[in-house]
């Protein structure tokens, strides 16, 4: 079944705050109540910083937005953390009265031009606030991962919780062509508490032919399946959005020409689809993106069209 996604168009630009003036990044949902949904985000500010950040609008009036979180929901680490330069949240998890927000901390580094890793903070106030769970990563580099770990999406299935991942396997140094090339996929990992995690090595997505990056993992699961969202690019082209199914959430059947969704021929989103975070509410699907320039155009909006 191939999907036919319209596009309802941009709903949230970058510039509101000083710690928001480029990009609206990495988008991803979280249930209010009703049609009230917090549109999580990550920010960036004129040094090219990342925080954490929301806006609370209806999703059936997408383009109105009722209010801005006023302070990042999660903050740059300490001078020598490896989130001293961005945290960018992924996913929440409820847990008991407690919620987990599991982001991507990222530093900047000599020979390469960045490293990041997988990181926690929690919230204890139903998500007015949130504190890091530890200074240090709670998905660091191992043997499985030996460079870097990113963009984790979780969710709790028979008290096992479940990430997939993206994992980087090398870096093609290019002086000439900075930045340099990363290359980078998607794998998976397992906790018992959501807290300490063990990696399985296990090449969820792997990247073919010209392609090099594959990122920013959403997974859910209907009919039986499980259901990735990621995005894609290699060779000379910018990132595209990709699908994939799979019957355990391990080995995974990629699935790109049925995704439904490209380019515009002119606009904000003309030159990339990046970062889809699909997602179901009454019975209908949304699906948040960024468009060029991998979030400093903004986040826009689409809607399955049914059959």
């Amino acid at each position: 079944m191939k999907f036919n996604w319209i596009k309802l168009g941009r709903i949230i630009e970058p510039g509101k705050y000083k710690w928001i003036k480029t990009n609206i990044q990495n988008p991803f949902q979280e249930h209010v109540e009703g049609d009230i949904f917090k549109i999580h985000f990550a920010g960036r500010d004129k040094n090219n910083y990342s925080r954490g950040g929301y806006v609370l609008l209806d999703i059936k009036n997408p383009h109105e937005i009722i209010s801005w979180s006023k302070t990042p929901t999660i903050d740059i680490g300490k001078p020598g953390c490896f989130d001293d330069c961005g945290a960018m949240p992924s996913c929440i998890v409820n847990n008991g009265d407690k919620k987990y927000m599991y982001y991507t901390g990222w530093t900047q580094k000599v020979k390469t031009p960045f490293a990041f890793y997988i990181g926690l903070a929690v919230s204890e106030d139903n998500g007015k606030t949130y504190k890091k769970y530890s200074q240090i990563p709670i998905l660091d580099r191992s043997e499985n991962d030996p460079f870097m770990t990113a963009s984790p999406f979780v969710i709790k299935e028979n008290n096992i919780w479940r990430m997939w991942y993206v994992s980087c396997i090398g870096w093609q140094l290019n002086k000439k062509d900075w930045p340099s090339k990363h290359y980078y996929h998607i794998k998976y990992a397992e906790s018992r508490d959501g807290l300490k995690w063990t990696p399985k090595n296990i090449d969820c997505i792997f990247y073919k032919k010209q392609e090099y990056a594959i990122a920013r993992p959403v997974v859910y699961k209907e009919d039986g399946l499980y259901k990735m969202w990621y995005c894609y690019r290699g060779g000379k082209n910018t990132y595209r959005a990709g699908y994939a199914e799979s019957k355990n959430g391990l080995q995974w059947i990629r699935k790109d020409n049925q995704v439904g969704i490209d380019v515009s021929s002119t606009g904000w989103d003309s030159e990339m689809i990046c970062y889809p975070c699909v997602f179901e509410h009454r019975n209908q699907k949304y699906m948040l993106y960024n468009g060029n320039d991998y979030g400093k155009t903004g986040c826009g909006l689409a809607l399955l069209e049914k059959i």
